[in-house]
């Protein structure tokens, strides 16, 4: 039964992949870069996804993931917490996107595939 965790933390980074995909011209006023981030990005996270759902790489994608999250705290969710407006929804990305991360630095060290990175 745990063994179905890593199935059900990957499926959020491929929807939230397809996701950037369709909304890429929306979200590119968000991201350093603009919206040729945003497809980078979006196909990061799809293949983050694929890889821990068939094991193949799955903890250099991890790793990889968690350095994306990270970026996103960095990049897009802190410089929101300075408006009062954006305050509250840059706060819940941010702390959504830390525990993700957490997420995926636990998932590298159960990962299996250590071909790449030990």
């Amino acid at each position: 039964m745990i063994g179905l965790g890593k199935y059900i933390f990957a499926i959020p980074f491929l929807i939230f992949g397809i996701f950037h995909f369709m909304n890429a011209d929306a979200m590119g006023g968000m991201a350093p870069g603009g919206s040729i981030m945003v497809y980078i990005s979006g196909l990061g996270l799809i293949l983050a996804a694929i890889s821990i759902f068939i094991g193949k790489l799955d903890k250099l994608a991890c790793v990889l993931l968690a350095l994306l999250l990270l970026l996103f705290i960095i990049l897009i969710h802190a410089p929101g917490l300075g408006d009062e407006a954006t305050m509250q929804n840059s706060m819940s990305g941010l702390l959504k996107d830390m525990g993700l991360l957490g997420g995926a630095l636990m998932a590298a060290s159960k990962a299996k595939d250590n071909s790449v990175i030990g």
